[in-house]
C-alpha cells in the first residue's frame, strides 16, 4: 500500500507552488485579450509609443483562448483594438480610425493610411481605467 504524503508537507508544496505560478504570472503580460467567440480572430492594437500613435498586428487568437499583446505595464489608458474574423471581416464596430497592414506589421502614426500605402481600419477604443494591466474580454459584441 503506497504511502501518503504528510498533509502539512502537502500542503506546504501546493502553496509554494500556487505562488511560483502566480508571480510567473505577474511577469507576462499587462493586456490580455481573450477570444470567448468560437471562431480564430485576428487581432492588432493601437496605442501611444514614445508620444506616437502606433499601430501593431497580427495575434491569431483561437476559440476560448487568450493571447499577451501587451507584455509591459500599461502607461496608457486607452488601448486601440481591432479583430477580424478568419475571412478578414471585422467583428467589432469601432469609431476609431487607425492603420492596419495585410501581413504582419508596425506602423507608425495613423494619419493618411492609404496614401501611406496602408488600410484604414476602425478601432475600438479600450478604456482601462489608468490601470497597470487589463483584460479585455473578445465575445464578437461591440462593448
Amino acid at each position: 500500500m503506497p504511502l501518503l504524503p504528510d498533509p502539512m508537507r502537502l500542503a506546504a508544496f501546493l502553496g509554494t507552488a500556487l505562488l511560483s505560478i502566480f508571480l510567473t504570472d505577474r511577469a507576462h503580460a499587462e493586456f490580455t485579450v481573450c477570444n470567448q467567440t468560437l471562431d480564430v480572430v485576428n487581432l492588432a492594437v493601437g496605442q501611444k509609443v514614445d508620444d506616437a500613435d502606433q499601430t501593431d498586428g497580427w495575434w491569431t487568437i483561437g476559440a476560448n483562448q487568450c493571447v499577451n499583446v501587451i507584455r509591459e505595464e500599461l502607461t496608457n489608458r486607452y488601448i486601440y483594438i481591432y479583430a477580424t474574423d478568419v475571412f478578414g471581416h471585422a467583428i467589432l464596430n469601432g469609431s476609431i480610425d487607425m492603420c492596419i497592414d495585410r501581413r504582419r506589421f508596425s506602423i507608425r502614426g495613423i494619419d493618411e493610411c492609404w496614401q501611406r500605402g496602408h488600410i484604414a481600419a476602425r478601432f475600438v477604443e479600450v478604456d482601462t481605467l489608468e490601470q497597470v494591466r487589463w483584460t479585455y474580454f473578445l465575445t464578437g459584441n461591440s462593448p
